[in-house]
């Protein structure tokens, strides 16, 4: 039974960190034989080729997206729209069921890997083909473990912000809580409308309800007992694929950005970047450029342009450029973080706290500083700093959630220096971490588990 190859269908939520993390998990999959019929948006599909590593066994299977009263035509996925439409999105993901439906029946695979579309079990049901449906998270364990299992059961009782800033009764022993600001936004998130008739909370809910086994993207070592929570809470199989870090890139760093970095010492620079979706207000974004400057180091932040900002330039502080040229940049587009974090003078990385890019970090030398924003970045940022201690989070205010400049400058300090106490402490686990995460054959040896895991809810 374990040497029969699977097909698998993939249908993440409409936003590229889904569907890229989705597709290097299909890259490890068609690696080991597998076949892959991967849904997606009509015009996006051409922007996910260059991640499909085995375009013999990974097949694009378009779909429209149907359109909807509110959403700009030609909307596709989170980026083409902003934060408050993506419940609109939602939406009509939830029209595509229909033609979902029939392209399951004609591709009639082994497994569908899902995540938002909480109707997905219901539908094969209906087909009736044996199909078995996998929730596949790419938010931590920890975080569903603190907001979303039974415990917090939206259809009982909504929770409140006073409930979320402390884990559910059975959440396993750790220092993970929430702060004012925190519980209130997560509250607001969770119980905002997420598509037709339905909020967040009751979505997720049902997609982990509904499903046949749930599966995330970590390791045991790291999130057994979050991972034990969920398969007690739930009553059904919680598999782990691993961190499935994405290959190593044989390219190498833009010529413009190698030649700049040479000029700085080992482990001296502070790269800072944000993700593609994290926008801060323009207070936050000069708090935090003003705290490069105070800490005196060389620095790169690739940030977006802030809130009601048409430029980086136009948000700067006030002579901010002329202090800091020659050790500092700040710039708008994209860059090749893997190998930014990679090269030899960078000695920090002050991150949003995003899964992919703990995953980078992990696997690297510079130390981290924590600064989340939103959501499933807040239960990561106290994990890392709190529970494994593997970097230092900056202080906000409890109320309103601002960080200072000295705040900012303080946190880079903890993690350089040298000699110090705290930043000892974390620059060993974090070199603990990069050792286990660096080890031969772990990847492989979860993907082994991982098949075997599919291949048993077959039987």
């Amino acid at each position: 039974m374990g040497d029969k190859k699977l097909h698998v269908a993939m249908y993440p939520w409409f936003a590229m960190g889904h569907l890229i993390a989705f597709l290097h998990t299909c890259n490890k999959l068609a690696e080991r034989g597998h076949r892959i019929s991967f849904f997606v948006p009509v015009q996006t599909l051409q922007k996910l080729q260059a991640f499909n590593l085995y375009p013999d066994r990974i097949a694009f299977i378009p779909i429209n997206v149907p359109h909807v009263d509110g959403l700009p035509p030609g909307t596709e996925t989170t980026t083409d729209v902003p934060f408050p439409l993506h419940s609109l999105l939602m939406t009509a993901m939830d029209l595509t069921r229909p033609a979902v439906g029939q392209a399951l029946r004609e591709l009639k695979p082994d497994f569908v890997f899902f995540d938002f579309t909480h109707w997905m079990p219901e539908l094969l049901h209906e087909l009736d083909m044996g199909i078995k449906s996998i929730h596949y998270c790419i938010i931590s364990p920890a975080t569903i473990g603190y907001l979303s299992t039974p415990e917090r059961n939206p259809t009982e009782k909504l929770p409140t912000a006073a409930d979320l800033m402390l884990p559910p009764p059975s959440f396993p022993a750790s220092s993970i809580t929430l702060r004012t600001h925190e519980a209130r936004g997560l509250v607001a998130v969770l119980l905002k409308e997420f598509g037709r008739g339905m909020t967040f909370m009751q979505r997720q809910f049902l997609s982990f309800s509904g499903c046949d086994a749930i599966a995330f993207k970590t390791c045991r070592e790291m999130e057994g007992p979050y991972s034990d929570y969920i398969e007690t809470q739930y009553k059904k199989p919680v598999i782990l694929a691993g961190s499935v870090v994405p290959e190593t890139s044989t390219t190498e760093l833009d010529e413009k950005w190698a030649k700049w970095l040479e000029g700085f010492e080992a482990k001296s620079m502070i790269y800072c970047a944000f993700g593609s979706e994290c926008i801060l207000k323009i207070d936050q974004f000069q708090e935090l450029l003003l705290g490069f400057e105070l800490t005196g180091l060389p620095f790169f932040a690739a940030l977006k342009p802030p809130m009601g900002a048409e430029s980086i330039e136009s948000a700067l502080p006030e002579g901010f450029e002329e202090r800091t040229r020659g050790r500092g940049v700040v710039y708008g587009g994209w860059v090749q973080q893997p190998l930014f974090l990679r090269h030899p003078s960078v000695g920090c990385f002050v991150t949003h706290c995003g899964s992919g890019s703990l995953s980078e970090a992990l696997v690297n030398e510079c130390q981290l500083v924590l600064l989340p924003n939103v959501g499933d970045q807040i239960i990561n940022a106290r994990m890392m700093g709190c529970d494994l201690k593997v970097g230092v989070e900056v202080e906000k205010r409890d109320l309103d959630g601002l960080f200072t400049k000295e705040g900012v400058a303080k946190a880079v300090e903890a993690v350089m220096e040298d000699g110090g106490e705290l930043a000892e402490e974390v620059r060993s686990n974090h070199a603990k971490w990069r050792e286990f995460f660096s080890g031969q054959g772990l990847g492989n040896s979860y993907l082994d588990s991982f098949e075997q895991k599919l291949h048993k809810l077959l039987e």
